[in-house]
């Protein structure tokens, strides 16, 4: 089973921008695929979007970045957590890791 994280995020935003220095990195050590979607891509952000709005049909409850951590990202998706906002690296995978580790008490 693929288990992603998807980071939806804004090309105008400083945190954003910061993250990107060391979030796949993480990711990718926790196991995970990680999918980058800046909004202003239309064509990426058209593809996941469906993940997106199941969290925030508004989109006014979310973070700048978000990221949300799923299974089968290409296809019938299920989220299982996320994180919001921006993080030093070190709380950024424990934050990550938590939501993994819930999922595996589950």
């Amino acid at each position: 089973m693929e288990r992603a994280v998807i980071k939806f995020s804004s090309e105008e935003c400083g945190i954003c921008h910061k993250m990107a220095f060391y979030d796949q990195k993480v990711a990718e050590e926790l196991g995970l695929k990680f999918i980058d979607v800046k909004m202003q891509d239309t064509a990426t952000y058209r593809k996941y979007r469906q993940i997106l709005l199941s969290q925030y049909p508004d989109k006014s409850q979310m973070g700048w970045p978000t990221y949300i951590i799923c299974d089968r990202p290409e296809g019938e998706f299920q989220v299982l957590g996320e994180v919001k906002g921006g993080h030093p690296k070190g709380e950024f995978r424990t934050k990550l890791q938590a939501v993994l580790d819930a999922v595996v008490a589950s």
